[in-house]
């Protein structure tokens, strides 16, 4: 059985490295996990005042994580912190209040940068977000990619040996997770 994971790209340029990456773990993962590639760029402001009557692409993304047996962010950093387009897709899944599309679902988180650091800001911050939203946290390892600028070809095809190394390592650790948390 392959457990069906929403693998939720933290930026919505075209070119981004998260979506790279992303791109990169559907193609490296295991049999057991079919990592399903979710962009964000349709999903609609959140508003308290439109949850009587919920936008459709509200509810197809609450769905699409309810559906799910685990949830894998890859986000870049954004000022010390995780981009809005994510915090607000957070704040639309985590609601209405006690009914989290996140509830029950085992976390992964894999910051990455071109700079030093890797976006463990931005991990960080997911982590104060996501513990009472969500299910289990995978805590180890940890998954902060720097220097990504040149892990790419032209094609967005992963290239850097070094790379495809850490995220072979985080998706065994990360599958293996899954397995206990889902059974």
């Amino acid at each position: 059985m392959a457990y069906n994971i929403v693998t939720v790209v933290g930026s919505i340029r075209k070119q981004s490295f998260s979506l790279k990456i992303a791109n990169a773990l559907a193609k490296l993962a295991p049999a057991s996990l079919k990592l399903d590639v979710t962009t964000l760029e349709g999903i609609s402001f959140f508003n308290q005042d439109l949850e009587a009557a919920p936008p459709a692409d509200w509810l197809a993304f609450r769905e699409k994580l309810q559906k799910s047996n685990g949830v894998l962010f890859v986000t870049p950093e954004y000022n010390r912190s995780i981009p809005g387009v994510l915090k607000n897709a957070i704040d639309v899944a985590s609601r209405p209040y006690g009914k989290s599309s996140f509830i029950g679902k085992p976390v992964g988180i894999i910051g990455n940068s071109p700079g030093p650091l890797g976006g463990v800001s931005a991990v960080k911050h997911l982590q104060n977000i996501l513990p009472g939203i969500s299910g289990p946290i995978l805590g180890q390892p940890e998954a902060y990619l720097n220097g990504v600028g040149d892990a790419f070809d032209d094609k967005g095809e992963l290239t850097k040996e070094s790379l495809k190394g850490v995220l072979q390592q985080y998706l065994d650790a990360f599958s293996a997770f899954i397995e206990k948390q889902n059974r």
